[in-house]
């Protein structure tokens, strides 16, 4: 996958999944702004993609805000000359459950994730539109995005409003050549490391540098950061032309496409629905299979390699 001449901005890749992005956009050809607001993770990781031939900058500044998405495509342009992809991956996290969750942590994390990757695509697009050729937009998002998640009300939200966004600006920057992709990863981060069933895994891989196991690569589709960069090299390519307006999950062994929302079973009544009549109804119609919701956790397989 060649990416020779493109310019990448990638957001919070100082380390964990974005700094796999950066890597792998530049080990591909592309020229990449790394953002990060820990100074040095985003010098380190300029570095590293340095050492490796490929070439980059560091712009430290917290996302969310429209003047932070500014100098992100300012920087690319200043030091390379345009902008051809646009990868939102900056994020935190204040999990708490509902009740214990403060207005300080529900709209830190809207800030981050939501309005950072609303700003950041904005002021991307008005400057690839600017150039006339075209561009991507690849943004993060997640399972809790999709399914929800216990004591995410916060991330789960602005996730799922990521998911939607990308269904949008796909719809408003086709004329344009610009394509919008959500990825949902999953991998061995510092996020999934608070997560009970995966911290052992992730803990061995990190510490004692043990691979994940087979059954939890291919069944959960759980990995590590390197194994889901593949995806965001191939949306930045030419390869990618044509692929707009879609959710796509990677992780470990496992290449997903998420279903969009969409009526699954309908029922009709003549003259419309009263209370009564929908409560006659649910139990043997709509009601009888309904949806799942939040995210499975893998079970212990003890013996399996």
């Amino acid at each position: 996958m060649d990416l020779t001449g493109r310019v990448a901005v990638v957001t919070g890749s100082g380390r964990g999944l974005g700094l796999a992005y950066a890597e792998a956009l530049a080990a591909a050809g592309a020229a990449v702004v790394v953002n990060d607001v820990d100074a040095d993770a985003a010098e380190r990781a300029v570095r590293r993609i340095g050492e490796r031939g490929g070439s980059a900058v560091a712009e430290l500044v917290a996302v969310g805000s429209a003047d932070a998405a500014d100098r992100l495509v300012d920087r690319a342009v200043s030091a390379f000359g345009h902008l051809d992809v646009m990868v939102t991956n900056a994020g935190i996290l204040r999990d708490r459950v509902l009740w214990k969750m403060t207005d300080e942590d529900f709209d830190a994390v809207v800030e981050v994730h939501l309005r950072g990757t609303f700003t950041c695509a904005r002021a991307a697009v008005v400057q690839m539109r600017a150039q006339g050729t075209g561009g991507r937009l690849i943004l993060a998002t997640s399972p809790a995005g999709q399914r929800g998640n216990f004591g995410q009300t916060n991330y789960a939200a602005a996730k799922a409003g990521i998911a939607a966004m990308a269904r949008t600006w796909a719809l408003e920057l086709a004329k344009a050549g610009i394509t919008a992709n959500a990825i949902v990863p999953v991998a061995a981060t510092d996020m999934t490391r608070t997560i009970p069933a995966f911290a052992p895994y992730v803990e061995a891989l990190e510490q004692r540098d043990e691979p994940l196991p087979s059954w939890l690569r291919h069944d959960e589709g759980f990995g590590t950061a390197q194994d889901v960069a593949g995806l965001v090299v191939f949306l930045a390519s030419d390869a990618a032309a044509d692929v707009t307006g879609q959710a796509i999950g990677i992780g470990g062994d496992k290449l997903t496409l998420w279903a969009h929302p969409h009526e699954r079973a309908t029922a009709y009544a003549e003259g419309g629905w009263s209370a009564d009549a929908i409560a006659a109804a649910w139990p043997g119609g709509l009601g009888s299979t309904p949806e799942t919701y939040g995210i499975p956790m893998p079970a212990a397989r003890a013996g399996q390699p």
